[in-house]
């Protein structure tokens, strides 16, 4: 894979910028993706379907925290990439430096809250009856280890913001096999169970922190940390945080999705409800790599070129990324619809759960198709630094309008009404990004000419 200067994001054609840029986000989301579904695949078969259901119930909360890391990531990659653009070194100097400290004193402070109110937030988010105890013992190990966590994720996203996707996708497969590697030890051979899974995952993130490390003080990035960039700049804190802000309250909204389809389903069904949807979830992870990768190649592209002032090229990024996005999104529906069945006996020969969860598969991934307008429009005004409709646009189809129809539809339909929420939320959500992005490229991008023009 050919490398990227930062400079080439406003110059090289389009369709070469979002395949050099989307190849490497896809295939590191792709191994961490199958390091999550391997890792189910595992503490199902080697454990038991209640662990399933267990690190479901972690998962949010631990990410959570994680994601105040991912959310700074973000926010502070859209202000590099623009300062990059218009040539302002000094300010992606300080807001990288700024990333640092801010994520390592909120990280910090999330993990000993977590730790302190763990007895409370586990059974809050679905942990009850036999899941309770084995998820207490996963929950604490990769609690710890959130901090590193974060850090990875932050990293990466500044990674990515330079036009270096190749390294960013490289530290994303490292904790991928360091983890498989460390699930077969600790799980299979030394017999640690929960313990092992956790220490695991928890484990693997080390390694990819010391990569980034490795590679932010290597010629290989444009970003040299220095000691007075430390230091917080309240101007650029409060970019950061307007744009991460838009990040942190999507995963806000995943985690209030995680608890209340978790207590919603084991009212409906139980322990193997729970399950169902923990199988379901991290195929969502999984089978979207593709489309979530083209979103990620976007995010520097248009980026840079609207700080750059390049609207045409703007304007080009968008049409393109969502012509690849849902081509991609075309393949996964093919997949689960006609495998579905398969792909669940691959997690559990637990007969309640095979029975359920193809149907209920088929159904969340029923709107996958139109996704990528929904994904590319809400990220290119992420992208831009207009923080407002960012955020409007990131909650539209997680919160306004996914939460009301699960807290609504189970009440008619039962267990259907929660599978049936999603395809209707996909829709919904993709109507209003459709009218909003396509006011914006009216408003703002259409008959101004660029500077380079």
């Amino acid at each position: 894979m050919a490398k990227i200067n930062a400079d080439e994001l406003g110059t090289a054609p389009i369709s070469q910028l979002l395949i050099r840029q989307s190849v490497p986000a896809s295939i590191g989301i792709l191994v961490m993706s199958i390091n999550i579904l391997v890792d189910t695949i595992f503490v199902g078969n080697w454990i038991g379907s209640i662990a399933i259901a267990a690190i479901n119930v972690v998962l949010p909360i631990s990410f959570f925290i994680a994601a105040l890391g991912m959310a700074i990531g973000i926010g502070g990659a859209s202000v590099i990439s623009r300062a990059l653009g218009a040539n302002l070194k000094e300010k992606a100097l300080k807001t990288f430096g700024n990333q640092i400290s801010i994520t390592l004193l909120i990280t910090l402070s999330a993990m000993t809250v977590g730790l302190i109110f763990m007895n409370t937030l586990i059974p809050a988010f679905g942990g009850k009856g036999d899941i309770f105890e084995p998820a207490k013992i996963y929950y604490r190990i990769v609690v710890i280890g959130v901090p590193i966590l974060a850090l990875t994720m932050m990293g990466n996203s500044v990674i990515r913001a330079e036009g270096k996707p190749k390294f960013s996708m490289i530290a994303m497969i490292i904790p991928s096999i360091a983890n498989l590697i460390l699930d077969y030890v600790f799980i299979n051979i030394f017999d640690w169970g929960m313990m092992g899974a956790a220490w695991a995952t928890t484990s693997s993130y080390v390694f990819s922190l010391i990569y980034i490390i490795y590679f932010f003080m290597s010629r290989k990035s444009e970003l040299k940390l220095r000691f007075q960039d430390l230091g917080f700049d309240a101007k650029i804190l409060r970019e950061i945080a307007s744009l991460g802000f838009v990040t942190m309250a999507r995963q806000a909204v995943v985690s209030l999705i995680y608890l209340i389809l978790n207590n919603v389903l084991f009212k409906l069904g139980g322990e193997g409800s729970v399950t169902v949807y923990a199988i379901i979830s991290r195929m969502l992870m999984f089978a979207l790599f593709p489309v979530l990768g083209v979103t990620q190649g976007f995010l520097p592209i248009a980026g840079y070129n609207y700080g750059a002032q390049k609207n045409e090229r703007v304007r080009e990024s968008i049409n393109k990324a969502i012509l690849f996005a849902a081509i991609m999104a075309l393949l996964v529906f093919g997949l689960i619809m006609f495998f579905a069945t398969e792909i669940v006996s691959a997690f559990t020969q637990d007969p309640e759960v095979l029975s359920k969860t193809p149907s209920a598969m088929r159904w969340v991934f029923a709107a996958i198709p139109i996704i990528a307008l929904q994904l590319i429009g809400s990220a290119y005004f992420q992208a831009i630094g207009k923080a407002k409709p960012a955020f409007f646009l990131t909650l539209t189809r997680q919160g306004f309008c996914f939460i009301p129809l699960i807290l609504i539809l189970p009440r008619f339909y039962g267990e259907l009404g929660v599978w049936i929420s999603f395809p209707l939320a996909d829709v919904l959500s993709t109507i209003i990004t459709g009218f909003f992005l396509n006011r914006e490229i009216k408003n703002n991008l259409l008959n101004k000419k660029s500077p380079a023009n």
